[in-house]
């Protein structure tokens, strides 16, 4: 198993009454064309106002920036496909930082044949701006039954130059898979606590926080009999910490 981003040893959450977005029942959503990608399992994974056809046009954007990266010489990635071979997990604002200044969308998608493709794609004035794919699970014959997602801290973290000086409020979201023995994910970011929805063996969780952390999201992960199997705080491989 891998880590998730973060360094040094945990400390103590001392952020206060972020709220968070608690599952619902799956209802997949439906296509936004005939040709376009799947939904999510819920509509509380289209976040800030987003829509599916907004999340939609943002994904064939970056499918689009990655084929014009590779035609003029860029680090080329695995063929990423088409948008209408993949599901939108989730879809929210992304802030800017230091690191990547001004505001626009994070969409994230995956498919699962002909192999397993995580796509990470941040749209920002309408064009898009950067993408991380992750293609072949990030699963290991160790690996727990909840993994969060190696780059998940994209998602839920601003830069580590501004590391005490986050934007605020700011809206988080975290990935990962799931084993089918898991029935549950409860995930905790900043003092709240909220139910990940788990989406065809995917774990998807997000919230605002309106204060400053200084600790990685909590993870544990349940079976169906209410069993905790699973805890970050007990994963040596899970880094505590931004």
């Amino acid at each position: 198993a891998r880590a998730v981003g973060g360094r040094g040893t945990g400390t103590a959450d001392t952020a206060t009454s972020p709220t968070a977005s608690a599952s619902a029942s799956p209802t997949p959503t439906a296509s936004p064309t005939p040709s376009g990608p799947a939904g999510p399992a819920t509509a509380g994974q289209l976040r800030d106002g987003i829509t599916l056809e907004q999340a939609a046009d943002g994904l064939d954007k970056c499918l689009a920036y990655d084929r014009d990266r590779v035609a003029h010489g860029g680090m080329a990635s695995s063929d990423l496909g088409e948008a209408d071979e993949y599901r939108i997990i989730l879809a929210l604002k992304s802030t800017g930082d230091s690191n990547s200044p001004g505001d626009g969308m994070f969409v994230v998608a995956v498919k699962e044949k002909p192999k397993e493709t995580r796509l990470i794609c941040n749209v920002k004035n309408g064009e898009a701006s950067g993408l991380n794919t992750s293609v072949g699970s990030d699963r290991q014959p160790d690996s727990p039954p909840v993994l969060a997602d190696i780059n998940g801290n994209k998602l839920y973290q601003q830069s580590f130059l501004d590391q005490g000086h986050w934007k605020l409020p700011f809206g988080w979201g975290f990935i990962g898979t799931v084993e089918p023995g898991v029935a549950k994910v409860s995930v905790s970011y900043g003092g709240a606590d909220s139910e990940a929805v788990l989406d065809h063996g995917w774990f998807v969780a997000s919230g605002t926080l309106t204060q400053q952390v200084t600790r990685n999201p909590h993870i544990k992960g349940y079976d169906e009999g209410g069993k905790l199997i699973y805890d970050s705080d007990e994963d040596k491989t899970y880094q505590q910490v931004p």
